[in-house]
């Protein structure tokens, strides 16, 4: 026992013969019966978000993620393919029925991406435009000018 040191464990220390930690149970898919589509439409893109009423998203695609590349992204048919592919796998995984659409942007892919929704097979039951609108901006910092 003489020269071996014993080792003093406090509160704060952890022992060493801690089981290690359990994983996190992983959650069961979410059956949500109606939700909401955003359609994002620029020139060159066309980005669809399929979400809950709150706001969390169930499945995304855009153009770009289904093999468009360069100026055939922001053509109409690539924004059908692009809403197909979001909506079929809210409709396999979360059973949705009903949606809500918003649209912004000024691209070819708005009215395309919206005929696709209905191709699909669920039912829109609403369809709001939230593009911005420039209004001219706030007053510029300074003296006022004459």
């Amino acid at each position: 026992m003489a020269g071996e040191r014993i080792k003093k464990t406090t509160a704060t220390e952890a022992p060493e013969a801690q089981a290690p930690k359990a994983k996190a149970a992983k959650k069961g898919k979410r059956i949500v019966n109606s939700g909401a589509v955003h359609i994002q439409a620029t020139f060159n893109n066309t980005i669809i978000s399929v979400t809950d009423k709150t706001g969390a998203v169930l499945a995304a695609s855009s153009a770009g993620a289904n093999g468009f590349r360069g100026s055939k992204k922001g053509t109409a048919f690539a924004a059908g393919v692009a809403a197909e592919k979001a909506l079929d796998i809210a409709k396999k995984n979360h059973a949705l029925n009903s949606v809500d659409v918003y649209v912004s942007g000024i691209g070819l892919g708005r009215d395309a991406a919206i005929r696709a929704i209905s191709t699909v097979g669920i039912k829109i039951d609403s369809i709001t435009d939230v593009t911005p609108i420039a209004h001219g901006g706030v007053r510029p910092k300074g003296e006022r000018k004459p």
